[in-house]
């Protein structure tokens, strides 16, 4: 037997079935209808949680950086402690809009901040097509997305015919009244258009290799939801005791041959996921970490080069100085560490040398 024969408990003990040729499962169509809802946050939608989080990350990360190298030769980053972190707080989100003012003196943050200009105008860009394509792009939504949702509505559930997926629903749970069989797949895109509230239905289950039928003549307006649950699938059968169910069956787990019914499936069904593209897809797409790693990866590698840069060029500037300072204290190294770590948090400015004898004193 050549066919749609599905596989059933019932039919194996009469016939000896071969491995399934298609996709096994049951699952169910629906009708897609315009989202019309806007959230009040839905600025925050084109941007993943994580994507967010590591922007504002970076921004934080660029502002230090370049505090780190100019608050000792730049006027402008001098100040009292919230002074100089408020300094870090705008400077790094003034390159949003690309409105920061403040001179940068060194070459080494001028780069970071050219490298980081460049991420910032990739991100801005991005986030404003996502932005625009969720407020003007007609979004499709499902009726229901579930069989729970269909058993709580009491809606009306479409099948095939003559199927044993009638029986398998009412086993769901459906009532008998609210079970409708259909033939043709004309007779399923109208009973979803009428809808279960005016004598048709809201959702098809069927087999999927049938719903993919369906697909392949409705695609718009139409989407493939919920789990796909598990059924027997499409076999051939043979009398019970025939070598050939075996043979088969071992034919059809070849590659070759697995690469051949995906070639049919194709010609006849299309490519996977065309209708949901088609259809302007149910969730738009959101932008993720994933899309711009290489960006933050490349910005991150530059802001700790430079800050390695410029630690390595004040240390060799310095260290005569940190030496004679370090000494004077004559205590332990902790102490010699905390003395560095108070130079290199002094601003550079023109002292007299009595200044700078009492400078040292004082340190």
């Amino acid at each position: 037997m050549v066919g749609d024969t599905t596989i059933s408990m019932s039919r194996m003990n009469k016939v000896a079935f071969t491995m399934p040729f298609t996709d096994t499962g049951l699952s169910m169509i629906v009708a897609l209808k315009k989202d019309s809802s806007r959230s009040m946050w839905i600025f925050l939608q084109p941007l993943t949680s994580t994507l967010w989080i590591t922007s504002l990350a970076f921004f934080f990360l660029t502002g230090f950086v370049v505090w780190a190298i100019e608050h000792r030769i730049n006027p402008e980053f001098h100040g009292t402690p919230w002074q100089q972190f408020g300094i870090i707080f705008y400077f790094a989100f003034s390159t949003l809009v690309f409105s920061h003012k403040e001179k940068l003196e060194s070459n080494l943050s001028r780069f970071v901040v050219i490298i980081w200009v460049f991420v910032v105008l990739i991100l801005t860009s991005s986030y404003t097509a996502s932005l625009t394509s969720m407020l003007t792009v007609q979004r499709l939504q499902p009726t229901v997305t579930s069989v729970q949702d269909l058993l709580r509505n009491g809606d009306c559930v479409g099948y095939q015919s003559g199927s044993t997926v009638k029986y398998w629903l009412e086993e769901m749970g459906f009532h008998k009244k609210d079970l409708l069989g259909y033939v043709t797949v004309e007779e399923y895109a109208e009973a979803l258009q009428r809808g279960s509230g005016n004598g048709g239905v809201s959702a098809i289950v069927d087999e999927v290799p049938y719903l993919k039928i369906f697909l392949s003549k409705y695609c718009e307006g139409y989407t493939m939801v919920g789990p796909t649950y598990k059924w027997g699938g499409f076999g051939f059968a043979f009398p019970i005791g025939s070598p050939m169910a075996h043979d088969v069956s071992h034919a059809i787990m070849t590659p070759a041959v697995q690469q051949e019914m995906a070639r049919i499936e194709r010609k006849w069904f299309g490519d996977p996921g065309a209708c949901e593209s088609k259809s302007g897809g149910i969730n738009s797409s959101r932008l993720s970490f994933s899309n711009f790693g290489g960006l933050f990866l490349i910005t991150g590698m530059t802001s700790g080069l430079a800050l390695l840069i410029n630690l390595s060029i004040f240390v060799y500037q310095e260290r005569d100085k940190l030496r004679a300072a370090a000494s004077r204290t004559r205590s332990m190294s902790l102490q010699r560490l905390h003395t560095w770590f108070e130079r290199l948090g002094s601003a550079e400015h023109t002292e007299s040398p009595i200044n700078h004898q009492e400078a040292d004193r004082r340190v």
